[in-house]
Order: C-alpha cells, then structure tokens, then sequence
C-alpha cells in the first residue's frame, strides 16, 4: 500500500468537507489495514486528517491510569498529560462521548495547549466499552466543527477498533 492520499482537489474550507471524509475514510482503512503497530497508524491517521483539511492541530491521547497522555500528532508542541474530566479531552473520556466546542476560550477549564487554538472537537474510542483513546483536533477558527465531523470522526472507530 503507498503511504499517498488522492483528495478531491477542492480545499476543505471553501469546498465540501464531506465529499473531503468520503474521500478520506476509505483511504485511511486502506492505509491500515495491513499494519498492526497501533502508533504507525495514529500518526498516519492524524497526518491524513490534518494534510486534507489543515486543521491547526490533530492529535491523539491514550487513556494510562487516570491521565491522557500524549500520543502521535500533527501540529505545535501540545500539552503531554491531560487529567480525567479535565478540559474538553479529559470531559470527552470521562463521559465517553463527543465533544464540540466552538470556542475554547469559552469552554470552562479549558486547557490552553496553544492560544491559537480557537474551537476543538474531541471524539473518544472505545474498546470492550471502555475508552482507550481520545482524537482531538484543534482549529485557530471558532466555531469550526459541528455535526458532519462528528458523524465522519466518529466513523473512525471500526478503522482504529481494528489495531487497537
């Protein structure tokens, strides 16, 4: 499998986001679907993710004991250890569920990583029911992110289930 992405060549922001995750999806479980090493397909993915739609920051936190802790990214230095239920990662993991935030600074005990960093999404994934991961992606635009990333980013799961 080439390490390569073929996108819609219309940009993300001026274009149609969703005919960008029809695109990408697939490609990413292509991408993975013949590697077993969990931290090679999180960089690719969140390499993917923010190459198509150049969101400001995308990245993984692995669940270890009572902290996220930092996992392969795209994007500024981030913050490393993030504590259950706290900012948008920690609330996402603790409730198991999405988050959208359209403007961080808003959001109470949000954790300012980056002050560039304007509106977030924060999907979970889960394994035996219990969540093991959070991607997190940042964008220096408020109020970036809304329904169809969720529903896309959350499809995530059946591809990331499969080597986590």
């Amino acid at each position: 499998m080439s390490e390569e992405l073929n996108l819609p060549n219309t940009l993300p922001k001026a274009g149609d986001r969703k005919a960008q995750y029809q695109a990408l999806l697939p490609q990413l479980a292509s991408l993975t679907a013949h590697e077993n090493d969990s931290t090679a397909n999180l960089a690719n993915i969140a390499a993917a993710l923010k190459e198509a739609f150049g969101f400001f920051w995308v990245g993984f936190y692995r669940v270890m004991g009572n902290e996220l802790v930092l996992g392969p990214f795209q994007g500024p230095l981030a913050c490393t250890r993030i504590p259950r239920g706290k900012g948008v990662c920690g609330v996402a993991w603790a409730k198991s569920s999405t988050q959208i935030v359209a403007d961080v600074n808003q959001f109470p005990g949000h954790i300012a990583c980056s002050t560039e960093s304007r509106s977030e999404i924060v999907v979970p994934f889960s394994k035996a029911g219990e969540t093991v991961l959070v991607l997190d992606i940042d964008s220096d635009q408020l109020n970036d992110f809304g329904d169809l990333d969720r529903e896309y980013l959350e499809q995530l799961q059946a591809i990331i289930e499969r080597f986590m």
